[in-house]
């Protein structure tokens, strides 16, 4: 591998980090940024979320949505 090429990984000083932590923090007052929550259910629980959600017509994401609103 030649001087140019890059696999990713730099040398820095730990300090640096403060600053990303800094940016992190304030994306996170960004109402318009969306991110991407996964987790597992076993499958009854997925089941009854599934059919909830057609029931009533919505998607599993506008039911959960809905769900996270409700939380103060």
């Amino acid at each position: 591998m030649s001087k140019n090429e890059s696999v990713g990984l730099r040398a820095g000083k730990p300090s640096a980090g403060d600053k990303r932590k800094g940016l992190a923090l304030d994306a996170l007052t960004d109402k318009n940024q969306t991110v991407r929550v996964n987790f597992e259910l076993d499958r009854e629980e997925h089941i009854r979320l599934k059919v909830h959600a057609a029931k009533t017509g919505k998607t599993i994401a506008d039911v959960l949505r809905e769900l996270v609103a409700t939380i103060e």
